[in-house]
């Protein structure tokens, strides 16, 4: 027995420091930007989501859909490996302007298809052997993943403001609420993802290309500031984190300059300013202010921390506008009216 827990535990450390497992954050990490945006929210958000059960759960859903990833089933990574993700450099080769991404995603994908099939040469070719799950064709999803959380969101507050104005039974309603707390929880992964550069362009795990100032080709860089750096510190101090984050509010209040409050807008325009660190992290990597050792090794701490800390405050402003700008559900609310009348009106109830 004594061999097969030490066995497991090898697997498991393997598997979470692996390079190939590109993942943005450490668990830690994905934890620290959920609790994070949970310190921004008002004292009068829902207070179902704000006791430390509740808490706990939206935390520990932080890190879901990197769990997703620990079974080889093609099907699942060609669904979850993209919404990670998305090379923003690679927009120009398919001749999509970068700051006017078209908010379906499925739109966006028939684009990539016709600029790949109208000039091919644009395009590296595709090793067969190293895309069982057919996700080289793509650049990612990370826009849309955060977009349809946020939707998905709004739905469920609807829901459940819906149950509880029009006579939802006390089940539906703890159910209306569960679904929220798993939303919020899941959403936070992909916050979390597009606040750590190397998520947002194709120099990911590593400088690719033309390299003319020498950047690290490093294949352990990408997992080097996941949590590499984190573990080299001593790990996160979200005290020190959390100074940074002042109370949700609406993103069209939080991003006034961002096209009239749009939420796609927003999240892209989130990610493009993440994707302009992604040379200034190569930078500091090379001047060792990434190394984790000395006073100088120690001058990145500031700037990882300044990412976790714009993942929590633009989640904390994204759970906050789902939840004050949630209409009742008007479809929902005939049928529970029709119902408690008929209920009302039962010769059981006479």
């Amino acid at each position: 027995m004594k061999k097969i827990l030490a066995r497991a535990a090898i697997l498991l450390l393997i598997l979470r420091f692996s390079p190939l497992a590109a993942q943005a954050w450490d668990y830690d990490g994905h934890r620290s930007v959920n609790q994070l945006a949970l310190a921004s929210l008002p004292a009068d958000f829902p207070a179902f989501a704000l006791n430390p059960a509740a808490r706990e759960r939206i935390i520990f859903l932080s890190g879901e859909p990197d769990r997703w990833r620990n079974i080889s089933d093609v099907t699942l990574r060609h669904y979850n490996a993209p919404d990670h993700y998305i090379d923003m450099e690679e927009l120009d080769a398919c001749g999509i302007d970068i700051h006017s991404l078209p908010r379906f995603r499925y739109v966006f994908t028939a684009l990539l298809a016709s600029a790949r099939a109208a000039h091919p040469e644009k395009f590296p070719p595709i090793d067969p052997t190293r895309n069982d799950d057919h996700t080289r064709e793509l650049i990612g999803f990370l826009p849309w993943a955060i977009m349809e959380n946020f939707d998905k969101l709004k739905s469920e507050f609807s829901c459940l403001k819906t149950f509880q104005q029009a006579g939802g039974t006390p089940d539906e309603i703890a159910n209306a609420q569960q679904d929220i707390l798993y939303t919020m929880g899941v959403m936070g992964h992909y916050v979390g993802d597009a606040s750590q550069p190397l998520h947002t362009t194709m120099h990911y795990n590593g400088w690719v290309g033309d390299n003319p100032h020498d950047y690290t080709t490093d294949t352990h860089f990408h997992s080097w500031i996941d949590g590499g750096y984190f573990q080299k510190i001593g790990g996160i101090e979200l005290k020190e984190v959390r100074r940074f984050i002042h109370p949700a509010q609406l993103i069209s209040l939080a991003y006034p300059d961002e096209k009239s409050g749009d939420p796609f807008a927003i999240i892209n325009d989130y990610i493009l300013d993440q994707n302009k660190l992604v040379e200034p992290l190569y930078q500091m990597e090379k001047s060792g202010k990434l190394s984790g050792e000395g006073d100088v090794g120690l001058e990145g701490k500031a700037f990882l921390y300044g990412q976790l800390a714009k993942a929590g405050q633009m989640l904390g402003n994204l759970w906050y506008t789902a939840w004050q700008q949630a209409p009742v559900d008007n479809y929902l609310k005939a049928q529970l009216v029709r119902r408690n009348a008929a209920q009302t009106n039962s010769p059981a109830k006479n």
